[in-house]
């Protein structure tokens, strides 16, 4: 049997030892479900898109990240365009609303209404008039808009590589902070990490910053659990006021030592921050 060396920060291998715990039989099960997660996302992203029978293909997308890719093809498909790019899986997740993603990007001081002007500003400057290869230059994954009678084929029929590559990182993001489930948060951090894609440009160009990012999603996690433990015991809890409001400002809390740390070092190695 192959075998695969794991490396365990000192602490966690200390404890794996006390424990007796079987490591072999863990890391394998763990290993099984990350390949059939990303094997069913590959599957998914590369071939034609289907996404009629999303629940049966991606069961561990939660409902709000399945309704967000549902989101991405709409808006492609009302753009014209042959493929669903990682702009479009970005407005799915501003338009589902609901989601954590919405409060994450709250949280890192990232306004949803700004992406949305942000996403408003792409698609007019991609009108079939002026996209060509002009559109293409400032947008990796954005093809010129055409119509389906033009182009002889329907519209949004698969996603883009960099789209395709966002999912994939999606999933990965999902595995890494050990969570039993993809959600719109996951795909916030995908197509931040993903390199190429339009939306990824969009939110580093914002100031979002992959591992603060991942750090608000946790705490934000962390406080909504919390909350919901509060809410439950009788006699806890503030009436009337606001959850997402109440963890917002305790996830911000949470991300201030790092955002100092980060001025800090950007102080020391000369960058200016933009006004």
């Amino acid at each position: 049997m192959p075998k695969i060396n794991v490396y365990l920060p000192d602490e966690l291998a200390e404890a794996v030892r006390e424990s007796g715990v079987p490591v072999s039989a863990i890391c394998q099960r763990a290993l099984e479900q990350a390949v059939r997660r990303v094997t069913a996302i590959r599957e998914t992203t590369l071939g034609h898109l289907d996404l009629d029978d999303l629940a049966a293909r991606l069961p561990h997308f939660t409902a709000r990240a399945q309704a967000v890719l549902r989101l991405a093809r709409e808006r492609a498909q009302a753009e014209g365009v042959p493929t669903v790019g990682t702009e479009h899986l970005l407005g799915g997740i501003l338009a589902e609303g609901g989601n954590v993603a919405l409060h994450v990007l709250r949280a890192v001081e990232l306004e949803p209404e700004q992406l949305e002007r942000d996403l408003d500003q792409l698609a007019v400057a991609a009108t079939p008039e002026i996209a060509g290869e002009q559109s293409v230059a400032v947008s990796g994954d954005r093809p010129a808009a055409t119509s389906s009678a033009a182009s002889g084929k329907p519209p949004a029929s698969r996603f883009s590589g960099p789209a395709a590559n966002a999912l994939e990182l999606t999933v990965t993001e999902a595995t890494a902070l050990g969570h039993n489930y993809v959600g719109c948060e996951h795909l916030l951090l995908g197509l931040l990490t993903e390199p190429d894609g339009t939306a990824g440009q969009m939110l580093r160009a914002r100031g979002v910053e992959p591992r603060l990012t991942r750090r608000a999603v946790a705490a934000w996690l962390a406080g909504y659990v919390h909350l919901r433990t509060q809410t439950q015991q009788p006699g806890t809890g503030a009436a009337g006021a606001d959850p997402a409001k109440a963890i917002g400002a305790v996830v911000r809390q949470e991300l201030q030592p790092l955002i100092q740390r980060i001025e800090r070092i950007e102080g020391l190695v000369g960058v200016v921050p933009e006004q």
